[in-house]
């Protein structure tokens, strides 16, 4: 007959071993303070950019309450989608984070839709350029790409169960940032073709971010 004390003893000893052979796991920050960490990062990019910018002009413009809450609600949208993304990428939360960067996204495109107003009501306002605004493009998919690569790394340290919708935040909180930072740099008034370009920047990050970042977070491909 089996011996039931060696089988036992057996059992014991495999759980020895089994913890012996553990390494600590560090616990990740919670979503909140990944989140500040996040926003200190866009806010060190913004400083490093400042000597090159036109400090006059950023004056002036944030003196126009619809492009100052603009500037205002696209920062709260980045921040917001971060948390959103950093919530989603805990196994067990609820998928309904995904919508927390609606409603500044809401109020970023109404503020912004105001200036266009404002343009077409006062034709002598300072339009843009064709030149001007493939610069700005250029400017938001420049920032867009290492801020985008620093949240996938941020993020890839968790384990999301919807990688691609974690992904595609983590995108629209890239986009947003840049489009805050391209505030010191804006060379005119809000446009409806302005507009236009903030809006398709904030599709192609973020549908990139969704299928390429998304594969990067996938803990199962």
């Amino acid at each position: 007959m089996p011996d039931p004390a060696g089988h036992d003893q057996r059992v014991t000893d495999l759980v020895d071993d089994l913890a012996r052979s553990l390494t600590p796991v560090r616990r990740l920050p919670g979503p909140g303070v990944r989140t500040l960490a996040w926003c200190g990062a866009v806010l060190a990019l913004g400083a490093a950019l400042l000597p090159v910018a036109d400090l006059s002009g950023l004056w002036a413009r944030l003196g126009v309450p619809d492009l100052r809450y603009a500037a205002l609600c696209a920062f709260l949208t980045s921040a917001c989608a971060a948390f959103a993304a950093f919530q989603s990428s805990v196994p067990g939360r609820s998928p309904i984070w995904a919508l927390l960067p609606l409603p500044p996204l809401v109020l970023w495109i109404g503020f912004s839709g105001l200036g266009c107003l404002r343009g077409w009501i006062a034709p002598a306002a300072n339009l843009a350029e064709p030149e001007e605004l493939r610069g700005c493009f250029a400017f938001l998919m420049s920032v867009s790409l290492p801020l985008s690569i620093l949240l996938v790394t941020m993020l890839r340290r968790a384990c999301p169960l919807r990688p691609n919708l974690t992904a595609a935040l983590g995108g629209l909180a890239a986009a947003a940032a840049a489009a805050t930072l391209l505030v010191p740099f804006h060379p005119h008034d809000a446009t409806a073709t302005d507009l236009l370009i903030h809006l398709v920047a904030v599709l192609v990050v973020g549908g990139l971010n969704g299928l390429l970042g998304g594969r990067l977070l996938d803990r199962t491909a």
